[in-house]
């Protein structure tokens, strides 16, 4: 039996551990009540948790390690995360456990990956050398990894979301049909669909692509809410559609859209994008714009575009042509068919985890 510990489980992410448990026999512990997903801004799912005793404090998690510490769990799947203090105890008293302890992380810091990637955290060097193997958000870090230490057990799941077949699987009427439903008549839709609470989303970059395009051409879908959310309603071609998530209303508005333009903080909203055909707009990580590990899955001008800066986003804007779009969009969607279902990340965490199982301690 497994045991697999999480701060909690938002609504995208119940699928994936709903299906995990189908096929293998897993307890889920979180450590963090609920409410803290509304705060969060996350919608709340609805698989079954065993809550687990912890305290916080800034980036320090102290949780109780007992019922994880219960010999019916052949393998625990901790976090990778250096400031989970209870992980380091358990992976220091390995020696003395029965137990296989995976951590599973993006494996670079969002924050310092420009570094990191380079230079990665000693501290995280030390947990993945304590451990029995690595799950990996994405392909990239795994690479990344194995560059550093060829030797490392490591997989990666590739990241996914919940229900990404049905959207795959969607049919709506045609776009110009739909255009008029919602009143836009300009020839370009961009859509942005994702929490305002987040510095390094860039929202600055997006209030500033809508200021200089023409209000004409260019009409903007916004789904998302957050404390960081800017005022919209003086945008005439910006049309507002807050914290959305009825799924035939998204299915529409990602019909009628052209492109999903998100200028940092790029992660799991580029998967439900790219399912629905969008080519993702992005700009190059940086420094100043950090972009989540999901990042890695955009591929310039193949599945989307990643712009060194402004000027370069707004010129290829007004250049770019409609069949570009759709060639662009169709490789989103097969590359989400071939490597991001739901089954493929949890047919890749079942064969790490009987790869795990099978290895030397």
């Amino acid at each position: 039996m497994i045991a697999i510990l999480q701060p909690f489980i938002p609504h995208y992410r119940e699928e994936f551990f709903n299906s995990f448990r189908e096929k293998m026999p897993t307890d889920l512990y979180c450590y963090e009540k609920q409410e803290v997903l509304k705060k969060n801004d996350f919608k709340e799912g609805e698989t079954g948790v065993i809550p687990l005793g912890s305290f916080m404090k800034g980036p320090f998690v102290l949780y109780n390690p007992l019922p994880l510490l219960n010999k019916k769990y052949e393998v625990l799947v901790l976090m990778l995360n250096f400031g989970h203090l209870t992980t380091w105890l358990i992976l220091l008293l390995k020696p003395f456990l029965k137990q296989k302890i995976i951590l599973w992380g993006h494996g670079i810091s969002v924050r310092r990956y420009v570094h990191e990637e380079k230079h990665p955290h000693i501290l995280l060097r030390w947990m993945i050398a304590l451990s029995d193997g690595i799950w990996f958000y994405t392909k990239k870090e795994l690479s990344v990894w194995k560059g550093f230490t060829p030797h490392i057990n490591g997989h990666a799941l590739n990241n996914t979301i919940s229900g990404v077949e049905d959207i795959l699987g969607v049919q709506t009427a045609d776009k110009e049909t739909l255009r008029e439903k919602y009143k836009i008549t300009q020839q370009r839709v961009l859509i942005y669909c994702a929490r305002f609470n987040e510095p390094g989303r860039r929202v600055d970059l997006l209030v500033n692509l809508i200021e200089n395009t023409s209000p004409l051409a260019f009409a903007f879908v916004i789904i998302g809410d957050g404390k960081l959310k800017p005022d919209f309603s003086g945008y005439e071609n910006v049309h507002d559609f807050g914290a959305l998530y009825d799924r035939k209303i998204k299915d529409e508005l990602f019909s009628m859209a052209d492109i999903y333009f998100q200028p940092g903080w790029v992660g799991l909203s580029i998967v439900e994008a790219m399912s629905y055909g969008k080519p993702v707009f992005t700009f190059n990580r940086s420094v100043s714009v950090m972009q989540c590990v999901e990042y890695s899955y955009i591929q310039h001008d193949y599945n989307g575009k990643i712009f060194e800066n402004m000027e370069s986003c707004l010129d290829q804007l007004a250049r770019i042509t409609d069949d570009e779009i759709v060639r662009m969009g169709n490789n989103a969607r097969e590359y989400v068919k071939s490597e991001l279902t739901m089954d493929s990340m949890t047919n890749n965490a079942l064969t790490a985890i009987a790869a795990f199982k099978t290895s030397p301690a």
